[in-house]
């Protein structure tokens, strides 16, 4: 029992009487991990955050310490490297998309600009839980599912605030004659 005790008290030590979860070696390692996965070097410094961040949130729910630190952060830092590969290519799609719809409807500057006024109009003027679900999913990519975890409430709930806030701008848009 008195191993057991030394061992949690070791592991809890690791971070409780740090300043950085991380040391030298295993920062460079989460650098290197996050470099050949791919992101930029501009973006490094956030990646190593975030393994960090995740660390101390770990040990902020009471979660047993990882028994390599090292191998943990560096598995953490592969898969935020494969999450901001994720989202390039969500915005290299989205972009793709809206440059598609810009070059069919070809508006020029002073419709685009009535448009997003209207837009932002029409978005000061929901409720503000329709309109959350409504930034989160189309501007922000969230999944419903995501949205739902992320704001505790049932995905049902999400789905008919999402609904009901589309009609609401869609028909606040058709009304103002803007699109």
């Amino acid at each position: 029992m008195a191993v057991l005790r030394r061992k949690a008290r070791r592991a809890q030590g690791a971070y409780a009487g740090a300043d950085d979860p991380l040391d030298a070696a295993q920062e460079r390692r989460v650098r290197a991990v996050l470099a050949l996965g791919g992101v930029p070097q501009a973006g490094l410094p956030d990646g190593v955050q975030q393994v960090r961040l995740r660390l101390l949130e770990r040990v902020a729910r009471g979660d047993e310490a990882p028994r390599d630190v090292s191998a943990w952060a560096a598995v953490v830092a592969s898969n935020l490297a494969m999450d901001w590969h994720r989202a390039k290519r969500r915005q290299e799609r989205l972009g793709e998309r809206l440059a598609s719809l810009r070059q069919l409807e070809n508006p020029s500057g002073e419709d685009s600009s009535v448009l997003s006024l209207a837009v932002a109009q029409g978005l000061d003027e929901l409720p503000d839980a329709q309109r959350q679900v409504l930034v989160l999913r189309f501007y922000a990519d969230l999944p419903v599912r995501g949205i739902a975890e992320e704001l505790g409430i049932p995905e049902g709930t999400v789905k008919s605030r999402l609904h009901t806030a589309v009609r609401a701008l869609r028909d606040r848009l058709h009304e103002d004659e803007v699109v």
